[in-house]
């Protein structure tokens, strides 16, 4: 049975309510079983993140790119390549923020929906890992998905301080490197301890959007695109995806996964780290990255 998320979302705000998505954080989740992603969209979940701040034994994350671990590693197993392709005939968002630029571009070249970067900004304005390189933004353009800046701080600036300003500078990069039709607005509030100054919360949305309007080269037709219309497009086109899917008798699979070698888990240390004795079992330490 086909659930339509993009009708969904019209009919709310045609009644005046707010829509809001259900999402997968990170490919962990899934446990290496397609089967889980199925459920998950059974239960209402309309994207997943491929990775969050760990790699998994099939998509690898922005995080090893500080490093060399991911030089000969691919950015998606064949598993991973069946998650997008799964995520495809579900009618569900491919996610590439937290994603290594590998990943990147192996989930594009695989993907036949539209993809998006729910939290993630233009890398040649901050060089993080976390962020989109030009290369890909021109890739996304072509694959008809959608960058949506975020407003932490350390991926605008790269570091504690912004302004309102700086995210406008990483929205029109975005622009002008893959077009108006491909950026967004992601600006992950309920994760993140550092904003800019003049977007403290969603009540500074109007002053972003009024700051933009000054500027000639944007009209109202663009901001609307930018605060809604890009994103319901994709979801659409996402859908449509999955509809023709449908009538070509396009099955579920069940492919496995490796066993997860990769200690996917947030900050998995030993106790002793704490000073408790090294007989004491593992234990979890959970830290928020973003």
């Amino acid at each position: 049975m086909a659930f339509f998320f993009f009708a969904g979302i019209i009919e709310a705000h045609s009644d005046g309510k707010i829509a809001s998505l259900i999402g997968v954080e990170g490919g962990h989740s899934l446990g290496n079983s397609l089967g889980v992603l199925r459920t998950f969209y059974g239960l209402g979940a309309r994207y997943l993140t491929l990775t969050h701040a760990c790699d998994t034994s099939w998509a690898a994350c922005s995080v090893g790119e500080t490093n060399s671990t991911q030089d000969t590693t691919p950015g998606l197993s064949e598993f991973g390549k069946a998650v997008v392709r799964e995520l495809n005939r579900l009618g569900m968002l491919v996610d590439l923020s937290h994603v290594s630029t590998r990943t990147m571009h192996a989930a594009l070249q695989t993907t036949r929906a539209p993809v998006i970067f729910s939290h993630s900004a233009a890398r040649a304005l901050c060089n993080s890992s976390r962020n989109v390189p030009d290369n890909v933004l021109k890739n996304l353009a072509k694959n008809g998905g959608i960058a949506m800046v975020p407003f932490y701080t350390y991926f605008i600036t790269c570091n504690s301080t912004a302004t309102i300003k700086d995210v406008i500078a990483h929205i029109n990069h975005i622009r002008k490197v893959a077009g108006i039709d491909h950026v967004g607005i992601g600006a992950g509030y309920d994760g993140i301890n550092f904003t800019p100054s003049g977007l403290e919360d969603v009540s500074k949305y109007p002053q972003l959007l009024a700051t933009l309007l000054e500027d000639p080269t944007w009209t109202e037709d663009d901001i609307k695109k930018l605060a809604g219309l890009n994103l319901l497009r994709v979801f659409a086109k996402v859908e449509q995806v999955r509809d023709e899917w449908q009538k070509a008798a396009v099955l579920p699979v069940e492919k496995i996964s490796p066993p997860d070698n990769s200690a996917c888990a947030y900050g998995l240390q030993l106790s002793n780290n704490l000073g408790a004795p090294k007989s004491d079992p593992p234990f979890l330490q959970y830290r928020v990255h973003y």
